[in-house]
Parts: C-alpha cells; structure tokens; sequence
C-alpha cells in the first residue's frame, strides 16, 4: 500500500465512526511513520512495508471501536507541547488551555508588580500534568522569570496512577524544551486526596477536577473513549462515595474551601467547571469568601473557568 492508498482506506474504515475520519487517520500514519503532514501531501506514492501497513490497520480498528487517537499514539499537544497520555488520565482538551491562559496573566501581573518575587503554584488534580507544566514552560519561554525566581510548582492528583503519568511528562518536557531543566527541581509531586496531605500557601491554584454530573459521565463513555471515569465524575464525597446528587458539583464543593485556605494573601484560584456548573461554581467562591470573581468563556463561548482573589 501507499501512503495515498493508506490514507483513503482509513478514512473509509472511519467514515460513520469518527466525526473526523481523514484527520484521525492522518495523525495514526504519522504516528506510525515518524512524519508530518506534509509528509504524507507531498509523498503520496511511496509504498508501506507490510509491517507499517498492518500496524495502521490495527490502529484503525482500535479507534473504529471509540477509542480515542491520543490513547493510540500515547501522546497530545496542549497549549505548544506534546503530553504522554494513558487511559488512566484524561485526554487534554483544546479548551483547558484557557486555564492556563488565565494563570500566566495572574503570573505575569504579579511579577510586573514585584519582578524579584518567588511565586508559588498548585496544580489540583492534575492528571496528566499538562496544566501546572504548560504554565510553567510557557512562563519560562515568556521570559516571566529568571534563574534566581524560578516559581515552584505543586502536581497533587489522588491517582498513582495519574501522578506516574504526569512524572514522565515533567521529565521528558524539561529535558526537551530548551533552558527547561532548570524547572524540574521546582516541581513536587504529591499523592493526595484533594488538600490532604498539600502543605503550605500558594500564590495561584489552578485546578481543571471532575465536574460532569455522574449520569453525564457514565453516557459520556458509552461511545468507548475509556477516558477514567475518576477524573470526570464530579460527583462524590472525599470518601469516594456518590453524593447521589447528580449536578457535578461533589468534589467542587469540598475542593474550593479547602484551596481557599491554601491560598497566600490576595492569592488566585481558577478552576474550570465548564457550562455545567460555572454559575454554581462562581457561587462557592463567594461563599468561601473570595471576591473578585469572575466566570471566563471559552473560544466556542461556553462558560468555562472561573477565578476569584483571597
């Protein structure tokens, strides 16, 4: 088979399967081959071996069955950087960029006011990483600080799981973006039920917990996406148990007071809650006592994170 060939059977496999048949085939024959897309546009006729064929078509099938493309190819690209990915932590998504978005320009606000200051960082339930490490590398390639007031930077999830997943992607990140490796001994890891075993103030925590209602979730992944379904029902106790309430907001309940306690002096929480529960959200806040707070929109217009100031 050519690359051509390849390309036009994959999208026939998927056609009916995917909502985006010739994209998902064309990020599986570059993960396969090691290229690009202009790879595959300007080298049409060149022939697979039987081998590479066979491995296409084997990963065809699997996303065929729902199973997404970042879980196939075992990496994503969130906010300029490539993430390791696994089934035990959910798949970045295009609109938890604005969480980081909002963080840098609350770095970026601090710093202008006091450019010598050590700014501290929480990353709560971070799953993959890609949040708290995204602020951090963008931060540093921004020029935000040098080598005398690198923030730090705390990654708690209550996954093992999770946590192994965000390690290898602090590791290699560091490693691969030029001047990163500096960062890595400011970056901790912690086991941890929401705040438990977190000590200390922070100056921004971002947070992206689970927040769909549970009956959403569990429709959510009927279609085979096997995304953990810890990492998006929102509703349960610390315990882990069903709040049986179904509005997503169990883990939100407890984690906005206790992030609210963990925060220094005029400190900043952002979390994304999504059009779920924005409102509601914004509502904890206020009752926590935080002011300033404000719900942000995401590219498509849809609530999504919401901020507020100790």
């Amino acid at each position: 088979m050519t690359i051509y060939d390849v390309r036009l059977y994959g999208r026939k496999i998927l056609e009916g399967a995917s909502p985006t048949p010739e994209l998902d085939t064309d990020c599986i024959v570059e993960h396969t081959l090691g290229c690009d897309r202009s790879y595959l546009l300007f080298h049409r006729e060149v022939s697979l071996s039987d081998g590479q064929s066979d491995e296409i078509k084997a990963y065809l099938e699997m996303r065929k069955t729902g199973l997404p493309v970042a879980y196939i190819t075992g990496s994503k690209e969130f906010f300029g950087y490539d993430f390791m990915v696994t089934p035990d932590v959910l798949i970045p998504k295009p609109d938890t960029e604005l969480l980081v978005e909002k963080a840098l320009e609350n770095i970026e606000e601090k710093l202008s006011a006091n450019p010598g200051r050590h700014i501290s960082l929480c990353d709560m339930c971070t799953g993959s990483g890609c949040v708290g490490l995204s602020i951090m590398l963008s931060a540093l390639e921004s020029g935000f600080f040098s080598k005398e007031n690198i923030p730090s930077l705390i990654m708690a999830d209550i996954s093992d799981k999770a946590l192994a997943v965000a390690q290898k992607n602090a590791d290699a990140l560091c490693q691969i973006v030029p001047n990163a490796s500096m960062l890595r001994s400011h970056i901790r890891l912690v086991r941890s039920n929401l705040f438990e075993m977190v000590t200390g103030k922070f100056d921004i925590i971002v947070s992206n917990p689970p927040y769909i209602p549970a009956q959403e979730a569990r429709c959510l992944l009927l279609d085979g996406r096997s995304e953990p379904i810890l990492a998006l029902d929102g509703d349960r106790d610390l315990c882990g148990n069903s709040t049986n309430d179904n509005d997503g907001l169990g883990i939100m309940r407890n984690l906005v007071p206790q992030a609210v306690t963990h925060l220094s002096p005029l400190g900043v929480l952002i979390v994304e809650a999504g059009e779920y529960n924005a409102e509601m959200t914004e509502y904890l806040f206020r009752s926590a006592g935080l002011r300033n707070t404000r719900i942000w929109r995401d590219l498509s217009g849809q609530l999504r994170d919401i901020s507020g100031v100790k």
